[in-house]
């Protein structure tokens, strides 16, 4: 068997990187993460001085792509230019499978950024992918998982990523899933938003700020938003209650965090408590939170043991099979619910609503 080591990290890795990072920094990112990254991976290629310091890999190159592209990872391992010195891998795959995927971390020596627009293609599946995909993502500690809403969040990871794998040189991968509708209306442009969507969630405008209003607080990731976005209104129209909306690109690195901070508090009981960026966002104000995601709900479930207010997950698979878009009337429910286990509202909203949208 012919033997491989993995790529050395060496200063001109980081300056590769900051050579990638400049090209596409001022980027004005598409309405899509896919058209976003795909576009990005376009004129980083097409650049002759970019060019020279990035490795893209595409497993199935579309008409529009850059001809040079490579289709496989696995010659850089065997090249000993290659491996002398890494330069930033951009992975474009569509991958269904969590066999896929773990095939494609270690062919690229659980290096780069992976992105998968899998959820692109028709598939009885939520989010085009196996049930174990985000099982595998989420178990995986050298994977950082993102679930972008829009063109602006995808180019703020993709930056960060550049940032902290190649330029501070940390372990690891990052891995986008990408869709391929337009959310014009989430922009993160603003540095303390993309900051904050970096770290798991951000907050978007809200739904009305009559204080006078019952009032939810609901989180989506990726395609999701948009149902979650659309259900915000619904309550407003129908029910005469506030929303305050958050987008979250990853509920695993906010639990992640929260984790880390309970366990050192935990360990060092005498000491100042940390925190985490989860409670810095929500601790500062007791109403309901409605976590929602494409993929199952164990996904932004992952978050609840560290909500102290009233935490509902809502997930593909939570109201029947789990396939297409989470259904916006289920939001608007059991935003109800939680605000009729608060004494907020009365159980009559929630029997009306599943009457009006056809749930019962």
């Amino acid at each position: 068997m012919i033997g491989f080591s993995t790529f050395k990290k060496t200063p001109d890795t980081g300056r590769a990187a900051q050579v990638c990072i400049e090209k596409i920094r001022t980027y004005t990112a598409c309405a899509s993460p896919l058209c976003t990254m795909i576009d990005i991976a376009n004129r980083l290629e097409s650049d002759s001085g970019a060019a020279q310091n990035i490795w893209v890999i595409r497993t199935h190159p579309r008409s529009d792509d850059i001809k040079q592209s490579r289709i496989s990872a696995w010659p850089l391992r065997f090249s000993a230019t290659a491996r002398a010195s890494e330069k930033p891998l951009l992975y474009l795959t569509r991958s269904a499978t969590s066999a896929e995927l773990c095939a494609l971390s270690n062919e690229s020596a659980n290096r780069g950024i992976l992105c998968n627009d899998i959820e692109t293609s028709p598939s009885h599946w939520s989010k085009g992918a196996h049930p174990w995909v985000p099982l595998w993502l989420v178990a995986n500690p050298q994977c950082l998982p993102f679930d972008p809403a829009s063109g602006a969040e995808a180019h703020a990871i993709a930056l960060a990523a550049l940032q902290s794998l190649y330029v501070e040189g940390n372990d690891g991968f990052y891995y986008m899933a990408l869709h391929d509708q337009p959310d014009d209306f989430i922009t993160p442009t603003d540095p303390l938003c993309a900051s904050q969507a970096l770290k798991g969630m951000y907050r978007l405008a809200g739904i009305d700020t009559d204080s006078a209003l019952p009032r939810v607080r609901l989180l989506g990731a990726g395609l999701a938003l948009q149902s979650v976005i659309a259900a915000a209104h619904m309550l407003r129209d129908d029910w005469g209650v506030a929303s305050e909306l958050w987008s979250c690109p990853s509920y695993t690195r906010l639990a992640r965090d929260a984790d880390k901070a309970q366990r050192w508090n935990r360990l060092h009981p005498g000491m100042p408590r940390r925190s985490a960026h989860l409670l810095d966002c929500l601790d500062t104000e007791d109403w309901p939170v409605v976590a929602v995601t494409g993929y199952a709900q164990h996904v932004a479930e992952q978050i609840g043991a560290h909500v102290r207010s009233r935490f509902v997950a809502l997930g593909a698979d939570s109201t029947g099979p789990a396939m297409g878009k989470v259904d916006k009337h289920w939001i608007v429910v059991l935003a109800l619910q939680a605000l009729v286990q608060e004494g907020a509202i009365t159980q009559a909203h929630v029997e009306q609503a599943m009457a009006r949208y056809q749930l019962a």
